[in-house]
């Protein structure tokens, strides 16, 4: 994580660890249903077996629905198919993260990208074209036809050409890019252009002080994380049911979904 990073979520987890959203402070809020005062997208990428081992069995154990954003070419989709299957029924969303997860090799830090998968030689119409299938593989595993998607490490330039105009019309939103994972403004809002946060190592009260943002904004938060409990860009299990915990007890403040649910509603109310 960048040491500015690191910087602004301690600056924010300051600010609002203590501040629980006064009950009339925002009479002119989003109309979040229920009454709510945010709302909170839980993602997850990669289709990572840490996830099914352990964020799935929490999400369930509080009763809330989340996004998981499967990279088709990874061996825990097949391998483990009847478990996604399952998180589908349960009603989770199964989003898109691209067939081979192409990225930027020149990007910094990205020497991990294997030259086969490396998005500065694949063209935006390669992209279309596998995207649109791994739509296809997830109508097959969960028979759903609206999806939402979510770019591999947030890039969209395809040997230089931005292939989201390609792929948008595919989906009801994108999660695409860094910027504030707490949406500043709903109205100004591109459903298409929807930023988010891949927390690395935060504490479970590091990870509700940003939700407690969300509230006094009156508008959403975006998480996405890839291992909880395992894999890589790790967020401890404890520190996730934490979370999961306090967004559950707090349901009439958070409306916690899936990004489609959530993204469905805000456009419907454009």
């Amino acid at each position: 994580m960048h040491i500015t990073r690191s910087i602004a979520l301690a600056a924010a987890f300051l600010l609002a660890q203590n501040a629980a959203p006064a009950a009339d402070a925002h009479a002119d809020a989003y109309p979040w249903p229920h009454g709510a005062r945010a709302a909170v997208s839980l993602a997850y990428d990669d289709a990572l077996d840490s996830q099914l081992d352990h964020a799935i069995p929490t999400l369930d154990k509080y009763g809330l629905k989340a996004t998981f954003y499967l990279q088709l070419s990874n061996p825990a989709v097949g391998q483990r198919m009847a478990a996604w299957r399952a998180a589908a029924r349960h009603g989770h969303e199964l989003g898109n993260h691209s067939m081979f997860h192409q990225c930027s090799l020149s990007a910094p830090g990205h020497e991990w990208v294997q030259k086969h998968r490396d998005l500065d030689t694949t063209s935006a119409e390669q992209m279309k074209d596998q995207i649109l299938t791994a739509n296809t593989m997830l109508f097959a595993i969960d028979g759903r036809r609206e999806r939402t998607y979510t770019a591999p490490c947030g890039e969209l330039m395809a040997n230089g050409v931005n292939y989201l105009p390609l792929v948008a019309p595919a989906f009801v939103a994108v999660k695409a890019g860094g910027g504030d994972a707490v949406v500043p403004s709903m109205a100004a809002l591109d459903p298409y252009a929807v930023a988010v946060m891949a927390p690395v190592g935060l504490s479970g009260q590091e990870l509700i002080a940003l939700v407690k943002q969300a509230a006094e904004r009156g508008t959403m938060i975006n998480f996405t994380f890839h291992g909880v409990g395992g894999d890589y860009l790790t967020t401890s299990a404890a520190a996730h049911e934490e979370l999961v915990k306090y967004l559950a007890d707090n349901r009439k403040l958070y409306w916690t979904d899936t990004f489609l649910n959530i993204m469905t509603y805000v456009k419907k109310k454009k």
